[in-house]
């Protein structure tokens, strides 16, 4: 795939976390593949997790293609952006046309980007995880890797506005591949929660800066974040009040 805009817009990015003086701490990035197709799945716990997932992938010369709500492709600004970058949209009422287009860039050779609790987690901590990473890996033959992040929540996330802090201190860890067979794709599943959540645990035990009283760190550790029950009762209210406001307007 030819890419015009990718790479201006990755080189934007780090000019701008240089300026800002940001950090990074990437750890596994040797486990993403210099060639052929594979699955990264990675936490998700802000709006900026889109650009951060894919920093380890450029450190092994790649790009990943990620899957996003087709809501975002239909902006008139950011809808061109992102089929420029040959990102691949999800809608929710034809998710296996979605899958499929996932399945067939991984067999050309890409690396697909997803985020397998589909929403941000308002704790910081794994929520449940969706089927799809395990099944497009397990259909296309390519490893499975997981990946999380720490810290990017402190840029943008639900509930707080956009951030710029200078010496923001980011945690990007990539974990060992897995190699779903489709056999058993809830066992699969899980076995992918568990990774991530033993891997979101190495990332935020190696972030530096303190997390005690903190909004944007999990209320286990000492943080002010909602649990992960109270998060869920907070999904749970905002799709019943998108849910009223679609009835509404139909």
């Amino acid at each position: 795939m030819r890419d015009l805009t990718y790479p201006p817009i990755i080189a934007t990015a780090k000019t701008l976390f240089k300026l800002r003086g940001w950090s990074f701490r990437m750890t596994g990035t040797e486990h993403i593949p210099r060639e052929g197709g594979a699955v990264l799945a990675s936490n998700h716990i802000g709006f900026a997790d889109f650009v951060l997932t894919g920093f380890p992938a450029a450190k092994q010369h790649r790009v990943v293609r990620f899957m996003a709500k087709k809501e975002a492709f239909d902006h008139p600004v950011g809808g061109p952006v992102l089929r420029s970058m040959h990102h691949i949209p999800v809608d929710r009422s034809a998710g296996a046309e979605s899958l499929e287009a996932a399945v067939d860039y991984c067999r050309r050779g890409e690396i697909v980007g997803i985020f397998p609790e589909a929403t941000i987690s308002q704790s910081f901590e794994i929520k449940e995880v969706k089927s799809g990473a395990a099944r497009i890996a397990a259909e296309a033959g390519v490893p499975l890797i997981p990946v999380t992040l720490f810290g990017t929540q402190r840029i943008m996330t639900k509930g707080h506005k956009l951030a710029l802090p200078r010496g923001l201190p980011i945690g990007i860890s990539v974990g060992e591949p897995m190699h779903p067979t489709g056999e058993d794709p809830a066992a699969e599943t899980a076995q992918l929660h568990d990774a991530l959540a033993a891997l979101l645990d190495e990332t935020i035990a190696a972030y530096p800066d303190p997390l005690e009283g903190q909004w944007w760190a999990p209320a286990r550790l000492g943080g002010t974040a909602p649990t992960l029950e109270e998060a869920a009762r907070l999904d749970a209210e905002e799709r019943a009040a998108r849910a009223a406001r679609k009835a509404q307007k139909d």
